[in-house]
């Protein structure tokens, strides 16, 4: 199984290419002159921002602030900058992983590829032996300090709420033309 391991990543971000509701949705790793890009889905972004955040929160909370974990993104740890180029997906994300390394004080991330029980209604709910045991899909694992992960979290959350303002009869995303609103029985907005 090809593991992709950034530990620690000179740099690890979620970004996007193209429009808002065009979108392709990026997770990009740098270090030791490798780049590693993997598309997922923009729900996948917004729970692994959201997740990585409230693994964040319990951390401080639990150690009383002892933890090198910042209860906010420290200032000057912001990364605005776009996705470095090329940008040349590996795979596309199936199943991801988080977990605080207690011993080494750092959040791994993992990405799994995506496979054919992550898409076959049949297969749900079914042991994927590719995950713990072994297998032939792809892996990107990323290993983040307190400091690293928050900044990681409030860049995911920021990219997914920049995407298309929402409908306000509705709350789904207005395309540029407007949208069939369901709350106006079909008629566009």
């Amino acid at each position: 199984m090809p593991v992709y391991e950034y530990d620690p990543p000179e740099r690890f971000v979620a970004g996007t290419v193209g429009e808002p509701g065009q979108r392709t949705f990026f997770l990009q790793a740098r270090g030791a002159g490798r780049l590693t890009s993997v598309a997922l889905e923009k729900t996948q972004v917004a729970a692994l921002g959201e997740r990585v955040g409230e693994l964040l929160d319990e951390i401080v909370r639990r150690s009383g602030g002892a933890a090198p974990v910042p209860a906010v993104v420290a200032a000057g740890s912001e990364d605005t900058a776009p996705l470095d180029v090329p940008i040349e997906e590996e795979f596309r994300v199936g199943t991801m992983s988080l977990a605080w390394d207690s011993e080494r004080q750092v959040v791994v991330i993992e990405c799994f590829e995506v496979s054919e029980a992550d898409t076959d209604p049949e297969l749900e709910g079914e042991l994927d032996p590719g995950l713990n045991l072994g297998g032939d899909r792809n892996v990107l694992r990323v290993s983040l300090d307190g400091t690293v992960a928050r900044a990681f979290a409030a860049r995911a959350l920021a990219l997914v709420a920049a995407g298309r303002p929402p409908c306000p009869f509705c709350a789904g995303p207005l395309d540029p033309a407007g949208h069939v609103c369901p709350r106006a029985n079909g008629y566009r907005r």
